[in-house]
């Protein structure tokens, strides 16, 4: 299988030329078959999204988008969606279960006087519903769902695989210490090929990242090595965090126990 990185950044987009290399939307992966050239399962809808789009050539998207929490910067780029909102698109999109309806939720947010229109505006055939912790197949992936640490909802973290290779997809954890949260981080990344990891803040702001739920780089090295990981992919950057800096970031790890590299927006990852 194959990843693409459509949108890397957290929190908010990242317009301007000192972010063009790393790319500037948010959380967004595609997730491609070794037979296919366009994506089945999307994670994440941030405003990379949009990026999708191109890939289906004037086609609609067929697929499921599974989202690992409901902030904005997950979210956001739903709506503009041009390969989903099409007459003839058949989108499945699920969101972790928090007791309450999948289009109601979102409809929160993706509504008057928010949103011109809600869930249901969107054209095709699309249905929204929830998942829990558990494995399922999506889409002719194996996938499992557990719960992972993430201030402001119910945040899940993936470990997707297709028989030949693996890879877990944590974009917002806040790693804890000790107890059944760090574990479950452990599970979905233990063996893996690939690590998709929180990467949005430094050492020296391990207050700022607790104080918002996230990993801190350092963090995501040790858990990836903890786990025993192929490759950490450091995701979802700060929207303050230029490309050169970046860049800094990923030398000053470069000798960890692990392979450590960027997640860049327009990269294919083969797994």
């Amino acid at each position: 299988m194959r990843l693409r990185f459509c949108g890397v950044r957290g929190s908010t987009p990242a317009p301007g030329a000192e972010f063009v290399e790393v790319g500037g939307h948010t959380s967004c992966v595609a997730v491609l078959a070794d037979h296919d050239d366009r994506p089945r399962l999307v994670l994440d809808a941030g405003t990379g999204i949009r990026a999708v789009t191109p890939m289906f050539g004037g086609d609609a998207f067929v697929g499921t988008i599974l989202l690992s929490h409901l902030h904005w910067d997950h979210v956001q780029g739903l709506p503009f969606f041009a390969a989903g909102d099409h007459p003839d698109a058949a989108v499945r999109l699920l969101i972790p279960d928090g007791g309450e309806g999948a289009a109601a939720v979102l409809g929160r947010a993706m509504s008057p006087p928010h949103f011109p229109i809600g869930p249901g505006g969107l054209r095709g055939r699309w249905r929204f519903d929830v998942i829990d912790e558990g494995a399922v197949v999506l889409e002719g992936f194996a996938v499992t769902a557990r719960e992972i640490p993430h201030k402001g909802g119910r945040t899940f973290g993936y470990r997707v695989g297709d028989g030949d290779g693996v890879f877990a997809y944590l974009p917002d954890h806040l790693p804890a210490a000790c107890g059944p949260d760090r574990r479950a981080a452990l599970l979905l990344a233990e063996g893996a090929d690939v690590l998709v990891h929180d990467a949005q803040f430094v050492a020296a702001e391990t207050d700022l990242a607790g104080a918002f739920g996230h990993a801190t780089v350092e963090q995501a090295v040790a858990l990836a090595e903890q786990a025993g990981v192929g490759e950490l992919v450091l995701f979802h950057h700060s929207p303050a965090r230029t490309d050169a800096q970046l860049r800094g970031i990923a030398a000053a790890v470069g000798g960890a126990g692990v392979k450590v590299t960027l997640a860049t927006e327009g990269r294919e990852l083969v797994i």
